[in-house]
């Protein structure tokens, strides 16, 4: 569910907010308008928001900032603590993550960034289940992650990293859980949602949910 990578987190919790910005030759190319892909998260939020895998706290902020009660969950430690250090006492971010976390109340919106790879894509039927069962009618999933059209286009961009000489980029393509919309779709209509994407830069895409 995730928990696998908690390693990688922390080494990595120090030096996101650069890799974000831009300053990874590598990983420039994925967070391409990677404020944009934030904002247009929150636009699509609504009331309580629950975030899972909020890392160091940068979509928090803006939820923040919008007036919504978010909600965050994070299994990392070392991102836990820069993302509260960043959010003081206006939000407080818990232990958990896309399976396993303790919520209390109801919830109007779903979100995440960067994270949702994280998991198998049985894991991820496992996950829109869940949610199914939290949101009410009309009630909304909104993740922004990398993931593809097909297969091909997944593998086809593992070559291109390849090309360029960004071999940590094609390892973690291959590492990690990266899907097709295909198989998102398939996966939440089976749990009653309706789905629709709209791609955000070379990699990211970003998929709304709407119970039904």
């Amino acid at each position: 569910m995730g928990r696998e990578f908690l390693d990688l987190f922390e080494d990595w919790a120090d030096s996101y907010d650069d890799t974000v910005a831009g300053k990874d030759s590598e990983y420039k190319d994925v967070f391409d308008k990677y404020e944009e892909i934030l904002e247009e998260v929150v636009s699509r939020s609504s009331g309580t928001v629950v975030e899972f895998g909020p890392g160091t706290g940068n979509l928090t902020v803006k939820l923040s900032e919008a007036g919504l009660h978010v909600v965050p969950f994070e299994p990392s430690p070392e991102m836990r603590l820069i993302g509260q250090q960043k959010l003081g006492d206006k939000v407080s971010f818990l232990d958990g993550d896309f399976l396993e976390f303790k919520l209390g109340g109801s919830v109007d919106t779903i979100v995440s960034t960067y994270a949702f790879h994280h998991l198998t894509d049985e894991e991820k039927g496992k996950a829109f289940g869940i949610y199914g069962n939290l949101l009410a009618q009309g009630g909304k999933i909104v993740f922004a992650d990398t993931m593809f059209e097909t297969e091909q286009h997944y593998h086809a961009a593992i070559d291109q990293a390849s090309d360029k000489g960004f071999l940590n980029l094609a390892e973690d393509l291959k590492r990690e859980y990266y899907t097709t919309l295909e198989v998102l779709k398939g996966l939440l209509t089976s749990e009653g949602f309706s789905v629709d994407f709209r791609q955000m830069n070379n990699f990211v895409w970003i998929m709304e949910a709407t119970k039904q």
